[in-house]
């Protein structure tokens, strides 16, 4: 082979494997991806594309795009029918991410900047669930690099780049609301206020034409079928009362995101301290990105309900705002200290499948003596070899070798780990091993994952015990069947 066209290669089959190979190792896990998955596979079945319907009854927390990619995964004969979509739009969009930061700052930061992107712990572990969060930081985040050159020449009169920005915020609207609008609002400000008349571009008809032939349809076949409810739920529950109310139960302080955001640029963290203040504002390009990241940061930060996801599309910008600061002052010290985290990696495998049931706290209360001294061990390999890879002679390629140790870590931590994450975070195993008691059982006190996830595997077959009393009933945490004591006034109706 070409040596040329080696490491392009060697990179793209890490990143297929790091991306795909690990969805079959498990199943469901969590409240969200049991339901997401239980709508995309009515959609497919029913036919109905416009309403998404949850065990019989209309849905409208979320759009439709994940339940389309997922019904097309159902309908193509996809075993993880919502996850591979996913995956595979992550994949395509790390090829456009490269592409569009190569146009606009050279190929040397477009490739540090993918490998930081492409391996930001935040962005790997999104990529293969069943959620809506990647597929709107895609969007948002295509759309506004699709806008690079509009904002790098505030006199630029080229309106051609104004085209692809409609057509993908309409596809990231579609994908999760008003997030991706809001996400471009607040990269656009520093240009706005520079030239404030420029906002006669984004509302013209080159920008929004596209947007609402590819936005607007959806919205108004779904609110023509369903009415106010859909307006009500989609709209000022999930939307507005989100942001103001505490009745969703995902109240967090206002300082919950910088935890967060540190754990999802791991193991690049420490290049955190390589960024420039001023240089942050020292070009219209350099600004865009700062509002991009930051902005959507603090906004969030406000809100009275957080959710880790949340802040994923601020690690686009920050992986390109990096890559620009490593090509201006490569300093070393900060890649050995990215280098040095993964360390942690085993240690994270040791505690995913607890802390994604349970959270970290138990994880880390459960954790075994010899699983912690084995991860200190291995962690302490993995952060030697990528040291010695950051310290390599060389600039350009520092940053990619450093990727590529991640890369491997990261595959083994998630072929390792989720096996376990499935069997205790998920329902898939303990559904197919109990399948057969579970035809005359139904769901008693257990929590919501279990519920969701028995629903979800069933087909719905599987009842509440409030509504349908059988002679067994699952409960407890872990899960198990037991006896169900049904009183005479409660037996459903013998034939």
């Amino acid at each position: 082979m070409n040596r040329n066209l080696a490491a392009p290669a060697a990179a793209c089959i890490l990143a297929t494997a790091l991306y795909l190979l690990p969805i079959p190792q498990r199943g469901l896990v969590g409240p969200d991806e049991p339901r997401y998955a239980s709508i995309a596979r009515d959609m497919a079945e029913s036919g109905d594309w416009v309403t998404p319907h949850l065990w019989g009854e209309p849905w409208f927390e979320k759009p439709a795009m994940l339940f389309w990619l997922g019904g097309l995964g159902h309908t193509a004969g996809l075993a993880s029918y919502v996850r591979v979509p996913v995956a595979l739009l992550s994949l395509a969009f790390l090829a456009f991410f490269w592409w569009r930061v190569r146009e606009s700052f050279g190929s040397g930061a477009a490739l540090s900047a993918t490998c930081i992107f492409g391996t930001s712990a935040g962005w790997v572990a999104f990529s293969d669930a069943g959620v809506f969060d990647v597929p709107v930081t895609v969007f948002a985040s295509a759309a506004l690099l699709s806008l690079l050159p509009w904002v790098s020449d505030p006199d630029s009169r080229e309106l051609r780049h104004l085209v692809p920005f409609g057509v993908f915020l309409a596809l990231g609207t579609l994908s999760k609301g008003l997030v991706a609008p809001i996400v471009a609002l607040f990269a656009l400000i520093p240009a706005l206020c520079e030239r404030p008349r420029r906002v006669l571009d984004l509302i013209g008809p080159r920008a929004l034409i596209p947007f609402a032939a590819v936005c607007l349809p959806w919205y108004l076949i779904c609110y023509w079928r369903n009415g106010r409810v859909f307006f009500d739920d989609f709209i000022v529950r999930h939307h507005l009362d989100r942001f103001v109310s505490t009745s969703l139960e995902h109240v967090q302080p206002w300082w919950f995101y910088a935890p967060v955001l540190l754990a999802f640029l791991l193991p690049w963290t420490p290049l955190l301290f390589g960024l420039d203040r001023g240089a942050l504002w020292s070009e219209p390009r350099l600004r865009f990105l700062t509002a991009w990241s930051f902005g959507l940061i603090l906004f969030f930060s406000l809100s009275v309900n957080k959710l880790p996801a949340y802040i994923l599309p601020a690690i686009p910008p920050l992986a390109i705002l990096f890559a620009v600061a490593w090509q201006r002052a490569a300093r070393k010290r900060l890649l050995v200290g990215a280098a040095s985290t993964l360390a942690l990696v085993p240690l994270a495998g040791a505690l995913l499948p607890e802390g994604l049931a349970h959270g970290v706290t138990r994880a880390w209360a459960d954790l075994e003596p010899s699983s912690l001294g084995a991860g200190i061990l291995a962690g302490a390999a993995l952060a030697s070899l990528a040291a010695l890879a950051a310290l390599k002679p060389g600039g350009t390629w520092a940053v990619p070798s450093v990727a590529a140790v991640a890369a491997l870590a990261l595959l083994i931590l998630k072929l390792q780990s989720y096996p376990s994450a499935s069997r205790v975070a998920g329902t898939k195993e303990f559904y197919l091993g109990q399948r057969f008691q579970l035809e005359e059982a139904c769901i008693g006190e257990v929590r919501r994952h279990v519920a969701y996830g028995l629903r979800h595997y069933s087909e719905g077959s599987i009842p509440d015990c409030d509504s349908v009393p059988r002679p067994r009933r699952v409960e407890g945490d872990p899960p198990r069947i037991v006896g169900n004591r049904i009183d005479r006034e409660d037996a459903p109706a013998q034939p």
